[in-house]
């Protein structure tokens, strides 16, 4: 099909797309992999659509003390093959290596992805267990939120009119933590089915550190804290996996049904906790 028509502007600084944006009628283009697709279908028709690809200054990649910065419009093949993001933060470029196909990772951008909230989307179950926090700018300013606080609900975020992502910062691993991204993904989309992210380190003989984060199951992605405390309890993946649905309203599709949804859900995650505590050595 064929979109509605719309204007197009191409800003070449980042305050001229802000200033663009500022109203809130405008709608923000990065890789096109979310928003094109649905102008086409007509269920998105902006009157203004506006292009942050060819504003400098927003696709990057860079080590600081506070972590790792990744600017918006970095696309999904330069996470999966930073080599500052596979030593240093390897769940990351992992999960970005199961992100659709070659095509949709040279076009696609972290920005985009996570401003588009898709529910069977892979980066959030990574950047909750990363607990990775999200820069937010517009015309009047910036603000930083963590990832968590940012996604809302189904294809609903905490941006504001006028704001667009500018930058995901994620923390540099220490050594000794093991890290897991496992996805069960819908053959002709490669979306997540069910995806489970799972960051684990061990102290003392014990395990120290578990986060997992959890995509695909709800109207949402969401960290399984149920998981976390059964683990570290316990140290049994499978015993811990076993409660990565409890409370949580599993979602029923032509892909799985609530309670097929549920399992792979518990068989996935304790396949990213046993990944990830094999990894820990």
């Amino acid at each position: 099909m064929i979109p509605q028509e719309f204007e197009y502007s191409a800003p070449a600084t980042l305050q001229e797309a802000l200033g663009l944006l500022a109203d809130g009628s405008a709608k923000a283009l990065a890789g096109g992999m979310s928003l094109i697709p649905m102008m086409k279908l007509r269920l998105a028709a902006p009157e203004h659509v506006v292009d942050l690809k060819r504003v400098p200054g927003l696709a990057y990649i860079r080590q600081s003390p506070g972590g790792i910065h990744i600017g918006a419009t970095t696309t999904h093949y330069q996470i999966e093959s930073s080599s500052a993001l596979r030593s240093q933060c390897p769940l990351l470029a992992e999960t970005a290596a199961h992100i659709g196909d070659v095509q949709v990772r040279n076009m696609g951008t972290i920005g985009g992805s996570l401003a588009h909230a898709d529910p069977a989307a892979d980066y959030p179950a990574a950047l909750l267990a990363l607990e990775a926090r999200v820069k937010l700018a517009s015309a009047q300013g910036e603000r930083t939120l963590a990832f968590q606080d940012f996604l809302v609900d189904t294809f609903t975020t905490a941006l504001e009119p006028g704001e667009i992502v500018a930058e995901i910062i994620v923390p540099a691993e220490a050594r000794g933590v093991g890290a897991s991204y496992q996805k069960m993904h819908q053959p002709a989309s490669g979306f997540a089915i069910v995806g489970a992210a799972a960051r684990v380190a061990r102290s003392n003989g014990s395990i120290g550190l578990v986060r997992v984060g959890i995509t695909g199951v709800g109207p949402k992605a969401y960290r399984a804290a149920n998981v976390e405390r059964i683990l570290q309890a316990t140290g049994d993946p499978d015993r811990a996996a076993a409660a990565v649905t409890e409370g949580v309203e599993a979602s029923s599709d032509l892909n799985a049904s609530v309670d097929y949804r549920r399992q792979m859900a518990r068989v996935y995650t304790a396949r990213a906790l046993k990944q990830a505590l094999a990894r820990t050595s």
